[in-house]
């Protein structure tokens, strides 16, 4: 029976014995005759013959299975590791082939070589192919749920680490350089080619127990010992900029030390560290609302007399000034050109990072916490070898999440540390548990990796064995001082006369049932009409049918527009969102009523 065959959907003829012509179409393709990322399928089902060159398709690379055997052997293994063949050698040697989905409908592809069979047709690479780039970088990750799997990638892009070896000359908006990285002592085989050089975060110390109710919900203790050694310090880089504009009419903004004279001036001690060109200098400690720019513009307007404009009278300060609660040294200052050739200056400042209460962190399976108490070294429970954890961690986070692979890891991390060498945590073929037990008892540890902890107020000796190891924690951009925000007034929304959204628009302070609860249980419930009345307003409305008052400024009354009433209006104490609910009605036809009550 002929069956069709199709080029990129387009009907281009017959053929007969297809399985010839298939085999021969691979063949050609592994010898190079055929380019490497075209591919064919065979749906039998529609008696078609598909081949595939169209963009977009995503492609795997496969080891060719022949006579049961693949084509890489272990030669080309030891070649491949002294450099002396490459992933492009074995493409073109047709050793390595790419396939797209529709290909793969009609292969048999083992996992590993011993479950090659009669009818295999490829072997894949590596298991660890299942998992992202990101995702290959976490040990024993076969341990643990995929849902964590994902929780533990995305860690990964936000910690604190030197993510370019130019970072000093770049401005971005706000990076964070962590002091001190280190290689993890529980390692992939990932680990070895992506993570070689980029580090992203520390080995430490970490017993797995609880201590005065301070770690828990994900909560950790950290030490003040190790804070003050270093530990997960860094360096915060915040950039500014600002643009000398033009404007019509051959106007355009000012860049120096704003006159007195104009609006909005903010005082002299705001322009103290700025230097004669009007820009701040080098090194100076600057903070909130302090300008590290000067720049008047002209006024918005052009309907003013050429007197007011050249006086510098109606002009007002538009100068560029640090966010509230920021703070640092100016680190650099760049003056440049924008690509509407207007001057150009960028600002980056810098800011000292000590881990503080309210700090992230993470491990690299997706177990987040923050640092829910700092606590002198002194007051750090201590092993009988004189180990104190830098890290208490909290072990009601293990059961429900099964991160076994932390576990792990705090095991292999111990044995590393102890044997001064990397441990091998890669998914499925990294050293066995039982192995590295019996490398820890050797050592004269018990085998389990708990030990003897001593209670540092009392002495004592703790009842229960503590599980304690090494394990590689990452520090996350989510600082404390990042999201510190604060007000008292500020700005409201147009619409609903409610505080704006957001530290930068200097917005109000979201407050909802747990703070609710919070403030009732430590006894402050006279506060919560004032937290929940951010909008208050006032409506007049008609006892008698309960319909919005109308107000008469030419008689000066108040009257109900739909039953006459002048006399039995009340006036009553609502938020405006309530308000602006009833005027939605209104006007899509619903006419709301309102019955009144005394409250008393």
């Amino acid at each position: 029976m002929s069956y069709e065959v199709y080029l990129d959907n387009i009907f281009i003829g017959y053929v007969e014995d297809y399985e010839d012509f298939i085999r021969d179409f691979k063949e050609k393709r592994r010898s190079g005759i055929i380019p490497e990322f075209v591919n064919i399928s065979l749906d039998e089902d529609r008696k078609i013959v598909e081949i595939n060159t169209r963009k977009g398709r995503i492609l795997r690379p496969l080891i060719v299975v022949k006579d049961k055997k693949p084509l890489l052997t272990k030669e080309d293994i030891e070649k491949l590791s002294r450099g002396e063949l490459s992933w492009s050698d074995l493409e073109k040697m047709g050793v390595i082939e790419w396939v797209d989905p529709e290909e793969e409908e009609n292969l048999k592809v083992a996992l590993y070589p011993e479950d090659i069979k009669d009818d295999t047709t490829h072997l894949e690479v590596s298991s660890l192919i299942i998992f992202g780039i990101a995702t290959s970088l976490n040990p024993f990750s076969n341990k643990n749920q995929s849902a964590r799997l994902n929780r533990g990638v995305r860690p990964l892009k936000q910690s604190h680490a030197i993510y370019s070896l130019n970072y000093h000359n770049r401005f971005d908006t706000d990076i964070s350089i962590l002091y001190y990285p280190q290689q993890p002592i529980v390692r992939t085989f990932s680990n070895k080619i992506f993570q070689k050089e980029n580090l992203i975060g520390q080995n430490v110390v970490v017993a797995v127990m609880t201590q005065d109710g301070y770690n828990i919900e994900d909560a950790l203790i950290m030490s003040k010992s190790s804070i003050e050694r270093g530990i997960f310090r860094s360096v915060y880089f915040r950039s500014y900029e600002v643009e000398k504009l033009r404007y019509p009419g051959g106007l355009q903004d000012e860049i120096g030390i704003p006159d007195p004279s104009i609006e909005l001036y903010r005082g002299k001690d705001k322009y103290k560290y700025l230097e004669e060109d009007g820009i701040v200098s080098l090194e100076s400690y600057v903070s909130a609302d302090d300008v590290i720019v000067g720049r008047t513009s002209p006024p918005r307007f052009l309907g003013l007399s050429s007197e007011s404009i050249t006086t510098g009278l109606r002009k007002k300060d538009s100068s560029l000034t640090m966010g509230g609660g920021e703070e640092g040294y100016v680190d650099s200052v760049v003056v440049t050109e924008s690509p509407d050739g207007n001057t150009l200056i960028k600002i980056r400042v810098r800011d000292l990072r000590i881990p503080e209460l309210g700090d992230k962190f993470t491990v690299r399976h997706g177990q987040k916490g923050v640092i829910g108490m700092i606590v002198e070294g002194t007051d750090v429970p201590w092993s009988s070898s004189g180990i104190r954890p830098d890290i208490i961690f909290s072990p009601a986070g293990i059961p429900s999440r099964e991160t076994f692979g932390l576990l792990l890891e705090l095991l292999g991390g111990k044995v590393g540390s102890l044997n001064g060498r990397y441990v091998d945590g890669t998914p499925w073929y990294g050293e066995d548990e039982e192995e590295l037990r019996k490398e820890l008892l050797s050592l004269g540890f018990k085998d389990d990796g708990t030990e003897t902890l001593y209670n540092p107020i009392t002495g004592d000796e703790f009842k229960a064995k503590i599980f304690i190891g090494s394990l590689y924690y990452l520090r996350l951009k989510y600082m404390a001082k990042n999201k510190l925000q604060a007000r008292a007034t500020g700005p409201i929304t147009l619409l609903t006369k409610q505080p704006t959204e957001g530290k930068s628009k200097k917005g109000g302070l979201r407050f909802s049932e747990m703070e609710n609860e919070v403030l009732a249980a430590h006894g402050s419930s006279i506060l919560l009409r004032e937290m929940f009345s951010s909008d208050d307003s006032v409506i007049f409305v008609c006892e008698s049918c309960g319909s919005l008052a109308t107000e008469d400024n030419i008689r000066n009354r108040l009257y109900c527009p739909v039953c006459g009433e002048t006399e039995k209006i009340s006036k009553v104490k609502v938020s405006y969102g309530f308000t602006l609910l009833l005027k939605e009605l209104i006007s899509i036809g619903i006419w709301p009523r309102l019955k009144l009550d005394y409250k008393f």
